[in-house]
């Protein structure tokens, strides 16, 4: 059986505010989050082995994507970091995959929750098909053209919250509660740790229950950027419309893996506006 973690940094136990999470600072808080991630994704390695899983390929997801402690991973994991990547979160997930588990995730943008965002600051929203959604939700999005279920995550209580809402009956390991933006009640080490493992056998041993996310094709995509800039700049992509009254980007794509290039296309362009 394989695996395929996606693991992002926001939502990992016990980190709370930007200090663990700015690979620019590389402050004391970033090392010790870089520690905490690696924790994060060995409970869950180690449960799955367990559990029987026999190949985990951990694709480190978050910023640089290079935050994962590479020697202190569980050695029967295989791991893929650096950007940049043509499907970002999700790189290297394919139809070979018996199931995706989303580590350390945060709610979207506009929302509460720890840190909560969506792919960039540039974004305000992200809507496919009409829904609007979140890191989560596009990365479930693009999981379901392969058919893989997304049968486990992690995180705060509102990313199991939002999660939940998507895919019903997805199993949520819960390692902190959000008290504010930059603020949570966090489980102990050892609670996380156990939390983390007994979620992941869980979501391997329901997994019958966890159908992929599906989402009609073509994908109609929108993104409201924060300013008119940004909006300007993302629009130039061949095939994108721009609708000045609400800083949206709208464009269509054949299946997931247009959709999840373009967007990074429009990001990219939207990231070097200034704003004054």
């Amino acid at each position: 059986m394989k695996l395929f973690l996606s693991v992002d940094m926001e939502g990992i136990s016990g980190i709370v505010d930007a200090s663990y999470i700015n690979p620019d600072t590389g402050g004391v808080n970033y090392q010790r989050g870089r520690q905490f991630m690696t924790q994060d994704a060995n409970a869950v390695i180690e449960a799955a082995l367990d559990w029987g899983v026999t190949e985990i390929l951990v694709a480190d997801s978050h910023n640089t994507m290079n935050n994962i402690l590479w020697e202190s991973l569980h050695p029967k994991a295989r791991l893929i970091a650096g950007t940049p990547r043509d499907y970002s979160m999700v790189q290297g997930l394919d139809e070979s995959f018996d199931a995706a588990m989303f580590i350390g995730y945060h709610t979207r943008q506009g929302v509460p929750g720890v840190l909560s965002h969506t792919m960039s600051g540039v974004i305000r929203n992200l809507y496919v098909n009409g829904r609007v959604v979140g890191e989560f939700g596009f990365n479930a999005i693009y999981a379901g053209l392969y058919q893989v279920p997304v049968c486990m995550v992690s995180g705060d209580n509102l990313i199991a919250q939002e999660a939940s809402e998507l895919i019903p009956g997805i199993s949520t390991a819960v390692v902190k509660h959000a008290v504010s933006r930059t603020a949570a009640l966090c489980l102990s080490r050892e609670e996380a740790t156990a939390e983390l493992k007994q979620k992941t056998k869980a979501a391997l041993s329901n997994l019958k229950d966890i159908a992929p996310f599906q989402t009609a094709t073509p994908l109609e995509v929108a993104i409201e950027f924060a300013h008119a800039g940004q909006a300007e700049l993302a629009s130039i992509v061949p095939g994108a419309h721009y609708e000045t009254e609400s800083d949206t980007v709208y464009f269509k794509a054949a299946d997931q893996q247009e959709m999840y290039k373009t967007m990074r296309a429009l990001l990219n362009l939207a990231g070097g506006a200034e704003f004054f």
